[in-house]
């Protein structure tokens, strides 16, 4: 007789996490969440210091002037050679950005990205720049995690 798969949690007593199984690991489909997470590995990969700090500062930047401003901002910061981690940082937002809202800002270049944004409606703007917040919340951890720190800074 076949008994069905059932999900052990490990022992309680011995304080060891659970061992993933066959049964455990599963195909689900990733949070959305888990998909920013990934996304902001992925794209830090090739990081430096001053990515992180452009990262952390993002948000910042977009709450005191909006997220187009701060997009433009980056964007011409990254026509300068020393602006070009700006631009990277920038860049990755506006794909991510675009993958999530295809019906209003389908092509993540620049100029098309920004008229998409132009033309968006009040409700999409707002929630196109929560969703930044949201994916710039972790990749500001997932860089800093990721690049290796200067031991004499």
């Amino acid at each position: 007789m076949n008994t069905p798969k059932t999900l052990s949690l490990g022992s309680k007593t011995s304080g060891t996490a659970p061992t993933p199984t066959a049964s455990t690991q599963s195909t689900a489909p990733l949070t959305l969440e888990q998909q920013r997470a990934q996304d902001a590995w992925n794209q830090c990969a090739k990081y430096e210091k001053e990515h992180v700090n452009i990262a952390k500062g993002l948000p910042a930047l977009i709450m005191n002037s909006g997220l187009m401003q701060v997009l433009a901002f980056c964007h011409e910061k990254g026509k300068k050679e020393k602006g070009l981690p700006n631009e990277k940082v920038a860049t990755h937002l506006r794909i991510w950005l675009s993958q999530r809202f295809k019906k209003i800002a389908p092509d993540a270049n620049f100029e098309p990205f920004m008229q998409s944004l132009l033309k968006a409606n009040p409700a999409d703007y707002q929630a196109i720049t929560t969703e930044a917040f949201a994916w710039l919340r972790w990749m500001r951890q997932m860089s800093s995690a990721r690049v290796k720190q200067d031991p004499k800074a």
